[in-house]
Protein backbone atom coordinates (compact mmCIF):
# COMPACT_ATOMS: atom_id res chain seq x y z
CA UNK A 1 0.00 0.00 0.00
CA UNK A 2 1.20 3.94 -0.99
CA UNK A 3 1.08 6.78 1.71
CA UNK A 4 -1.66 7.55 -0.50
CA UNK A 5 -3.84 4.94 -0.06
CA UNK A 6 -2.97 4.57 3.66
CA UNK A 7 -4.04 8.17 4.59
CA UNK A 8 -7.32 7.85 2.44
CA UNK A 9 -8.75 5.43 4.95
CA UNK A 10 -8.55 7.17 7.61
CA UNK A 11 -11.74 8.19 9.31
CA UNK A 12 -12.52 11.28 10.96
CA UNK A 13 -13.69 11.02 14.68
CA UNK A 14 -17.51 12.10 14.11
CA UNK A 15 -20.35 12.98 16.55
CA UNK A 16 -21.85 9.56 15.12
CA UNK A 17 -19.02 7.50 16.67
CA UNK A 18 -19.35 9.62 20.24
CA UNK A 19 -22.95 8.40 20.37
CA UNK A 20 -22.27 5.38 19.19
CA UNK A 21 -19.52 4.86 21.48
CA UNK A 22 -21.47 5.84 24.68
CA UNK A 23 -23.91 4.04 23.69
CA UNK A 24 -22.20 0.45 23.65
CA UNK A 25 -20.79 1.61 27.10
CA UNK A 26 -23.76 2.08 28.58
CA UNK A 27 -25.19 -1.02 27.67
CA UNK A 28 -21.89 -3.04 28.67
CA UNK A 29 -22.28 -1.61 32.27
CA UNK A 30 -26.03 -2.16 32.12
CA UNK A 31 -25.22 -6.12 31.22
CA UNK A 32 -22.75 -6.13 33.81
CA UNK A 33 -25.00 -4.49 36.58
CA UNK A 34 -27.49 -7.65 35.75
CA UNK A 35 -25.16 -10.15 35.41
CA UNK A 36 -23.86 -9.42 39.02
CA UNK A 37 -27.05 -9.08 40.26
CA UNK A 38 -28.13 -12.32 39.30
CA UNK A 39 -24.95 -14.47 40.23
CA UNK A 40 -25.64 -12.59 43.92
CA UNK A 41 -29.20 -13.31 44.27
CA UNK A 42 -28.32 -17.38 43.30
CA UNK A 43 -25.53 -17.25 45.43
CA UNK A 44 -27.74 -15.95 48.07
CA UNK A 45 -30.18 -18.44 47.36
CA UNK A 46 -27.58 -21.32 47.39
CA UNK A 47 -26.60 -20.35 51.10
CA UNK A 48 -29.99 -20.01 52.89
CA UNK A 49 -30.37 -23.44 51.54
CA UNK A 50 -27.65 -24.92 52.71
CA UNK A 51 -28.06 -26.17 56.41
CA UNK A 52 -26.56 -24.32 59.34
CA UNK A 53 -23.70 -25.23 60.55
CA UNK A 54 -23.51 -25.72 64.59
CA UNK A 55 -21.40 -23.80 66.37
CA UNK A 56 -18.83 -26.54 68.50
CA UNK A 57 -19.53 -27.01 72.49
CA UNK A 58 -16.35 -26.55 74.30
CA UNK A 59 -15.21 -29.74 76.05
CA UNK A 60 -16.31 -30.00 79.60
CA UNK A 61 -14.34 -33.48 80.18
CA UNK A 62 -10.33 -33.72 80.74
CA UNK A 63 -8.14 -35.11 78.30
CA UNK A 64 -6.86 -38.25 78.52
CA UNK A 65 -3.65 -38.11 80.71
CA UNK A 66 -1.72 -41.13 79.06
CA UNK A 67 -0.67 -41.86 75.08
CA UNK A 68 -2.73 -45.08 75.55
CA UNK A 69 -5.93 -43.65 76.78
CA UNK A 70 -8.67 -42.56 74.47
CA UNK A 71 -6.79 -43.90 71.65
CA UNK A 72 -8.79 -45.03 68.50
CA UNK A 73 -6.15 -45.99 65.81
CA UNK A 74 -3.00 -48.34 67.32
CA UNK A 75 0.18 -46.81 67.62
CA UNK A 76 2.52 -45.81 65.04
CA UNK A 77 5.90 -47.61 65.06
CA UNK A 78 8.20 -44.87 63.87
CA UNK A 79 12.44 -45.74 63.50
CA UNK A 80 14.65 -43.45 64.42
CA UNK A 81 16.64 -42.10 62.31
CA UNK A 82 20.30 -41.33 62.67
CA UNK A 83 21.90 -37.87 63.29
Amino acid sequence: MTYQEVTAMRTSVTLDLYELFALLLVAAVAVTILVAAVADSFLVRLLRRMPRRSRPVPRTTVPPDGPHEGRTAPPVRRIPVPR
